[in-house]
């Protein structure tokens, strides 16, 4: 697959599995064998959906609004604007992703809430 084509799916793949919560449909973006380096997320497609199956219980309205992305060979970065309700501050998240024949394989993400104000005055999202 081609930078695009991997940013693509990676793209549909947060919308339809994250935002809108169909984890039914999760096999057509992602690996049964997804490598996780999440720290609290063991490997395998049924971890990853009981994930968000999960918090979407919890936070039914939560979002990953995406800023940017970029790609290089398999891999995708995601940077996001993830909110568990509207209106809350919420966190900026880096996801990275590879891609091995058409499926997420293995993942890796990184977070942090989003503060009030920055030294530089920027946003971190």
């Amino acid at each position: 697959m081609t930078s695009d084509k991997n940013t693509a799916l990676v793209r549909d793949f947060m919308e339809t599995v994250w935002n809108q919560g169909r984890t039914d449909s999760a096999a057509t973006y992602v690996a049964a064998g997804l490598l996780q380096h999440n720290p609290h997320l063991p490997d395998g497609l049924d971890a990853l959906t009981g994930l968000v199956d999960t918090l979407r219980g919890q936070m039914p309205r939560l979002r990953f609004d995406i800023r940017r992305t970029a790609a290089d060979g398999d891999l995708v970065f995601v940077h996001s604007h993830f909110t568990p309700a509207p209106g809350e501050t919420g966190q900026a998240v880096v996801d990275i992703f590879r891609v091995e024949e058409g499926l997420i394989a293995e993942h890796w993400d990184v977070h942090q809430e989003i503060p009030a104000t920055t030294a530089s005055g920027r946003p971190t999202v």
